[in-house]
């Protein structure tokens, strides 16, 4: 018997089981595949080429899961992004993301002075709602229809909210109700500049950079923070797998089990409680609580008895909007891509950053359009990392791994065809895509690892290939994360509990929900006992 088993050995999961053994319960980590980590995982896809799998960059890891678990003693280290981000435009023409906001300044002006100036209020706008995220974030929000607690934090915070200055509670409203189109169209003029701000709005949301709901989006990925520095992007050093793993060992060293090829096909309830789980080879464990770090969409569809939940929750766990549409690609490259608007002897600051395909709004917009009329976009949108020229762990001397994390693909495509059928096309025109701004990148393709949204799902989990388990839309986000009546990590069977990033805050590899779960379930534990 142990107190909590967790279904789901994703990074989540193993932070929900680290705190919880920390405080003496008895825990048991389940996980389906034979390594731990979820979509946090590092691969070796080639001989002598590695790389993150999934998830392939840092920032969200939120500092109080690094320092209360003591990842860096676990052997987690992170280095920032030497340049954040590089856009090539064209033959003759990019934009850069240099650190610092002076340096970004000097390099929008040329393209507008006027976005230039822009800027300083665009970022100190940005950090203002963000450190208002930010101090929501390891809490889990007041619960619909739950007790005296709930209503008072409620309370709480309507009444911080509106002692905020009001230009503060503007910006709050629009971040949560504005599309990031129309809200950039407020701070700056050129075209290019909207774009690549626009990027983080639709990243892993399917949908137009016009559409509500996406400003949020775009605040989301602003909220992170690399070795105390706020808004920066780093790499970890071995790949994601380095954070999952280091969590792993900092679990087992509080005491937690893990137990990897370990596949759970059924939630068991007696008497209506979860009372523990069975493994796909008949394996029985039981748990005095069980939580999940599986998306809401999988936990509801095929581990818990339909019979037990209420109708209305049923029916809207079933209809979560979900799906990222995303495509996700790792390259083995003999060599560094070479831009024709920027070209470089070896390697340039610029192969250090996020190489992002993305020129324009209207490309962005369009890229949707396509992959909801025909399955996917005819020009994608990549953004291309190249975290050997900051990790020479990944690849052999003088060849490199590259992420390329590409938008705008149909979860599901029209006409009945499969993601297996045309997987091999698309990413053919992902490289294609690269390589008419770096036209030896093609020829420097080595080997390649292709996950579809149908291999999102079917390798990791992801439903629908939904990276977030369910999309940052404003009806599922904080109190309605996943489905209003259940943002304090208490689902409609009792003693089971949701620690993935189906619960507030969401997606990212933050170690948030499964923090927040932790605390949820040692005070029902304690009020247990």
């Amino acid at each position: 018997m142990y107190d909590v088993v967790i279904v789901g050995g994703g990074h989540n999961g193993l932070t929900c089981a680290a705190y919880l053994a920390k405080a003496g319960l008895k825990v048991v980590v389940l996980e389906r595949r034979d390594v731990v980590g979820g979509a946090a995982v590092t691969e070796e896809f080639h001989p002598g080429f590695r790389n993150s799998a999934a998830s392939y960059t840092v920032s969200l890891l939120n500092p109080k899961v690094i320092a209360d678990l003591n990842l860096h003693a676990h052997g987690l280290k992170v280095v920032e992004r030497k340049m954040s981000n590089f856009f090539p435009l064209g033959d003759d023409n990019y934009l850069t993301f240099p650190v610092g906001t002076e340096n970004k300044q000097r390099e929008f002006a040329r393209f507008s002075e006027a976005d230039a100036k822009a800027l300083v209020r665009f970022e100190s706008d940005i950090e203002a709602v963000a450190d208002q995220l930010r101090a929501q974030l390891l809490k889990s929000p007041p619960n619909a229809g739950g007790g005296l607690r709930d209503l008072m934090q409620a309370g709480m915070l309507g009444l911080n909210a509106l002692r905020q200055p009001i230009e503060l509670q503007r910006l709050m409203l629009d971040m949560v109700g504005d599309s990031c189109g129309d809200m950039l169209d407020r701070y700056f003029e050129t075209d290019v500049i909207k774009a690549a701000y626009a990027f983080d709005g639709i990243v892993g949301a399917y949908t137009s950079p016009y559409a509500v709901g996406t400003a949020y989006v775009l605040l989301h990925h602003a909220f992170g923070e690399v070795n105390g520095k706020k808004g920066v992007w780093g790499h970890a050093i071995g790949g994601m797998g380095a954070i999952s793993q280091a969590m792993c060992k900092a679990a087992e060293a509080a005491g937690a089990e893990v137990r990897t090829s370990s596949p759970v096909s059924e939630i068991i309830t007696e008497k209506g409680r979860a009372v523990g789980v069975v493994l796909e080879d008949g394996t029985r464990i039981d748990g005095r609580m069980i939580a999940a770090n599986v998306a809401p969409k999988l936990l509801f569809g095929k581990l818990v008895d339909p019979a037990l939940l209420p109708a209305d929750f049923k029916s809207r766990v079933t209809n979560l909007k979900s799906g990222s549409g995303t495509f996700r690609m790792n390259v083995a490259l003999s060599e560094l891509p070479q831009f024709t608007c920027l070209p470089s002897d070896g390697q340039g600051l610029h192969h250090t950053s996020g190489i992002i395909i993305g020129p324009s709004m209207e490309y962005l917009d369009r890229a949707y359009t396509d992959a909801r009329q025909h399955g996917w976009s005819k020009d994608p949108i990549v953004e291309m990392l190249i975290p050997s020229t900051l990790d020479d762990s990944l690849a052999p001397e003088g060849q490199h791994v590259a992420s390329l994390f590409c938008q705008q693909f149909a979860p599901h495509l029209p006409d009945g065809r499969s993601w297996d059928a045309c997987r091999d096309d698309v990413a053919d025109l992902i490289i294609d895509t690269v390589n008419r701004y770096a036209p030896n990148f093609k020829d420097s393709v080595i080997a390649r690892q292709i996950h579809s949204p149908l291999d999102l799902e079917r390798k990791f989990g992801l439903v629908d290939g939904d990276i977030f388990h369910g999309q940052l839309t404003p009806n599922q986000l904080f109190s309605a994360r996943p489905v209003l009546g259940h943002a304090d990590h208490r689902l409609p069977v009792p003693a089971l509990y949701l620690c993935g990033s189906g619960a507030h805050p969401g997606g990212g590899v933050t170690g948030v929900p499964g923090h927040n779960a932790a605390v949820t379930i040692l005070r029902d534990y304690k009020r247990r006992r």
